[in-house]
């Protein structure tokens, strides 16, 4: 490979975790990385969804550290820190991944149910980012990348908890580029799009008539791409983060949208 990209790009050495990389997006991530050089770490919430995840990451040639742990839970999170430094070193790179969504009108929605899906998707990557920056301040370096989301932006009907997280991981994200830039952590956002996942299929899937599912049709008028992204349109954008390469890019969030952000959408035919 060209050694100036090599230096650019390269994350040999360096140690990555990756929230709730079981599957999807996280996985896609820690993939990415993991083929860049990084020793990738991850968290699921079993014992089970863990053994799958890591014959999964063997089957693409990446040799994978598991931990079960709730990101909600100090505790939990501050012993995988522990852990993950004892048996395989500092985390150099943090993804806070890890989410959950709930489509759920907002008369209809429980508080206590809005406040699990902020929790997970917000107070999570505090607890997260908080964890690992003592160590990132004593090396002097880091790499923290929050995944945003459209919803970082733009608000839409029956995700007022998710929509409410993300925009907080915004500027959550900017926040931590403010404390801790003089100790050379840079902290960004990735805000993906709609991406085809197993999670999303639903949202993809004909109606019974065969006709098109009217969601599928509205992303696709919507995004100038004219498609949905794939875990794999992630990958550039992550390993640029998590490198050399954006040393000086921090508070910064990269939306991976196929251009929604920058058009009002099709004209209708």
């Amino acid at each position: 490979m060209n050694t100036y990209i090599d230096q650019l790009f390269g994350l040999e050495g360096k140690v990555a975790l990756v929230t709730g990389a079981t599957h999807g997006i996280g996985f896609g991530i820690a993939v990415a990385l993991g083929k860049a050089g990084a020793t990738i770490c991850f968290n699921g919430r079993s014992e089970e969804k863990n053994a799958q995840a890591l014959a999964a990451y063997a089957e693409q040639g990446v040799h994978a550290h598991g931990y079960v742990c709730d990101v909600t839970k100090e505790d939990d999170v501050a012993a995988m820190i522990g852990q993950i430094e004892s048996e395989v070193g500092t985390v150099d790179i943090l993804v806070n991944n890890a989410g959950i969504i709930q489509r759920t009108s907002m008369l209809e929605m429980s508080v206590a149910d809005f406040r699990k899906v902020v929790d997970v998707d917000l107070t999570g990557p505090f607890i997260m980012a908080k964890a690992v920056l003592p160590g990132m301040i004593q090396k002097n370096a880091g790499k923290i990348i929050n995944i945003c989301s459209l919803m970082s932006e733009l608000g839409r009907e029956t995700v007022a908890g998710y929509a409410a997280a993300k925009g907080g991981l915004k500027m959550l994200t900017r926040n931590i580029c403010a404390e801790f830039g003089e100790h050379n952590i840079q902290c960004n956002g990735i805000g993906p799009g709609y991406i085809a996942t197993s999670q999303t299929a639903p949202l993809r899937q004909p109606q019974a008539d065969g006709s098109a599912n009217p969601f599928d049709a509205f992303i696709l008028a919507k995004t100038p791409a004219h498609r949905w992204g794939t875990p794999e349109d992630l990958e550039g954008p992550a390993i640029f983060l998590a490198s050399k390469a954006s040393d000086f890019v921090n508070g910064h969030i990269l939306y991976v949208d196929g251009g929604i952000l920058a058009s009002l959408g099709r004209t209708p035919q």
